[in-house]
């Protein structure tokens, strides 16, 4: 003799209910993060330190700016005479650090800097004075600016 069947569902609104429960379950999870998972720091964009702004100097060329600086992250194709070098560190959607330089030309020739970090004809710090360092970091800035002059002349 066969067992009386049941019938699948009982209350058949619960049916929804369920569907529906589990529906905003998944959504919970991704908007909450799973807990413990680890995110990593990601870093986008061009690393502008104070060394290489210092470098700049009223009247480059966009190629000695370039050698200097490296290649922007935005050259505007409506202004080519700006460049921007943005910079970010991101932990999943948090910033963690940011920063910008925009660097201005008329023709070819360097006129403005501005932003986060500025050399001292620009309106930033200047170096240190009464620095031991300071001479050395003369002679750097002279060597890399006759190698930005080599580049130049090379091509």
């Amino acid at each position: 003799m066969m067992p009386p069947q049941l019938e699948k569902w009982k209350f058949p609104s619960v049916r929804p209910l369920l569907i529906a429960l589990f529906i905003a379950s998944l959504t919970a999870c991704g908007a909450m993060g799973f807990p413990g998972v680890y995110r990593i720091n990601v870093e986008q964009g061009n690393i502008v330190d104070q060394e290489m702004v210092d470098q700049l100097k009223l009247g480059m060329s966009r190629r000695q700016v370039r050698f200097i600086m490296g290649t922007p992250l935005v050259e505007d194709t409506f202004n080519s005479n700006r460049w921007d070098y943005p910079y970010s560190v991101r932990n999943g959607g948090q910033i963690l650090r940011a920063s910008s330089v925009s660097v201005f030309f008329e023709g070819d020739s360097l006129v403005n800097v501005t932003g986060d970090v500025l050399p001292e004809w620009a309106g930033g710090p200047g170096p240190e004075k009464g620095d031991a360092s300071d001479s050395e970091g003369e002679a750097s800035a002279e060597q890399s600016n006759e190698d930005v002059e080599a580049a130049d002349n090379d091509s």
